[in-house]
């Protein structure tokens, strides 16, 4: 199958640019991309909507979370069961999420996420039934848990490439970013709202809360006009197009190296659960309410992250290294932290760099990748990011047990910055580019530049001595 005209394989980035994600391809109605400010993505009627209708959908997603959790533990009393219930949630993305990716890359995604949208409305409105009646039992959460992992595993890649579909390319950084915005506003929402509906009225409430909240984004669909949506043909169906997407991104190290540096950084770096709640409870003794007010902050600080990348307006390859090096350095600097309000103020730029690295990569990856092929890689790397956590936090848990909580962040911050360090000299090896050293207005700057410009320049210098 032709995939269309998407970037070429390994481009080299200019001079200008340093390592720079190469543009995607564009469509017939694309231009070239004028200055962005931090909303503008929010001009596109069809793409509003679509961001009103998260912010409903998103702030009852977390109450759903808080009071599941909480349900779980007042059905079984078991820590165990609400770590059943969370891995149940996330085992069919890291199971079939390939092939929802396929799905998605042969479907209308419009249609396909008015489908995903309405089964977990569906799920919530049940599971509150069950729960208002006092039927609910342990078997029925791990089953809801499950039935909404499964609808992730098309409505994740869908709604992360229907963007582009709604805003085209000039605008596809700004939204990706606003849509980052909308997730961390719920998260700071979204388990407040949750804990008062718990407290004043039931666990019940919170789902039935949830189930109809989905009622906002199932109508900004079908408001949309179709006629705006940017054109992006669709794949045939065909046999071998899982095995294709996979040699897709392994011929583009441009994207295979976003998503293995995607990786290093959740499988290391996102272990937040293990380090704040060892840093609260072992380290300053400061009990539920510091490490509530350690996610806090980072959720203060991921907002902020989400913002300034969308005021940004480009994904660029150096954005994203020197924000996974910065969010890395930052973990081992808050790992020496001798206060808990010193600790505690540090969560704000680690929660801010570590939004760069998800909001660039995103979108990075978005820009590069042939319409044809996005369900597929996007499905690729919400399964290494999301999958990531889950498997590195058995080791950051052993590696805290072993050494302590102080040694278990500096290592996994250790691993991030030195992935990003690594992956840079890779992609500047590949692009020709050598590390150029000098003073810059009486400053020193360090970046790279291509190979011929430095050999033309040590010629130059060679015939003036």
């Amino acid at each position: 199958m032709s995939t269309g005209s998407g970037a070429a394989s390994a481009p080299a980035p200019d001079a200008d640019d340093s390592i720079s994600a190469p543009e995607g391809p564009r469509t017939p109605k694309s231009a070239r991309p004028a200055k962005s400010s931090m909303f503008s993505s929010l001009k596109v009627r069809n793409y509003r909507l679509f961001f009103l209708g998260q912010v409903v959908s998103n702030t009852g997603t977390w109450m759903q979370r808080i009071a599941q959790d909480w349900l779980v533990l007042s059905l079984t009393g078991s820590a165990t069961a609400v770590g059943i219930t969370t891995a149940l949630q996330f085992l069919p993305m890291l199971l079939f999420g390939l092939y929802g990716g396929v799905l998605v890359d042969r479907l209308p995604k419009r249609r396909t996420l008015l489908v995903t949208q309405t089964s977990m409305a569906f799920t919530g409105i049940a599971l509150a039934v069950l729960t208002l009646t006092g039927h609910v039992q342990i078997w029925h959460v791990y089953l809801a848990a499950f039935a909404v992992g499964l609808a992730t595993v098309v409505d994740n890649p869908a709604r992360q490439s229907f963007v582009s579909e709604m805003v085209g390319p000039d605008q596809l950084q700004n939204a990706v970013s606003l849509n980052s915005a909308n997730f961390q506003s719920a998260r700071l929402i979204g388990p407040a709202v949750a804990g008062l509906m718990i407290t004043g009225v039931g666990t019940g409430w919170a789902f039935l809360a949830n189930g109809l909240s989905f009622v906002a984004p199932i109508a900004g669909l079908l408001l949309m006009r179709a006629r705006e949506l940017y054109v992006v043909e669709r794949a045939p169906r065909a046999k071998g197009q899982l095995r294709e997407g996979l040699r897709y991104v392994a011929g583009r190290p441009e994207l295979i190296w976003t998503i293995t540096l995607a990786g290093f950084v959740s499988t290391f770096g996102f272990n937040f659960p293990v380090y704040l709640s060892a840093f609260a409870d072992d380290v300053f003794r400061a009990g539920a309410g510091s490490y509530s007010l350690f996610n806090t902050l980072m959720a203060v600080g991921s907002l902020a992250g989400a913002l300034l990348a969308a005021r940004r307006g480009t994904a660029r390859m150096r954005v994203l290294i020197a924000g996974a090096v910065a969010f890395g350095t930052m973990e081992m600097v808050a790992a020496l932290a001798p206060s808990l309000w010193l600790f505690a103020l540090l969560m704000a730029p680690i929660g801010m760099f570590g939004m760069t690295v998800n909001v660039t990569a995103n979108s990075s990856i978005q820009m590069t990748t042939d319409p044809a092929m996005r369900g597929r890689v996007m499905a690729l790397y919400m399964m290494v990011f999301m999958g990531g956590a889950p498997l590195g936090a058995p080791i950051a848990g052993w590696v805290t047990d072993a050494y302590g909580v102080r040694a278990g962040l500096a290592l996994g911050g250790a691993i991030t910055a030195a992935a990003a360090v690594t992956i840079a000299l890779v992609l500047a090896r590949v692009g020709g580019l050598r590390l150029s050293v000098g003073w810059n207005q009486g400053h020193p700057h360090a970046r790279f530049v291509p190979r011929e410009q430095r050999e033309q320049r040590d010629e130059q210098l060679a015939t003036v001595a």
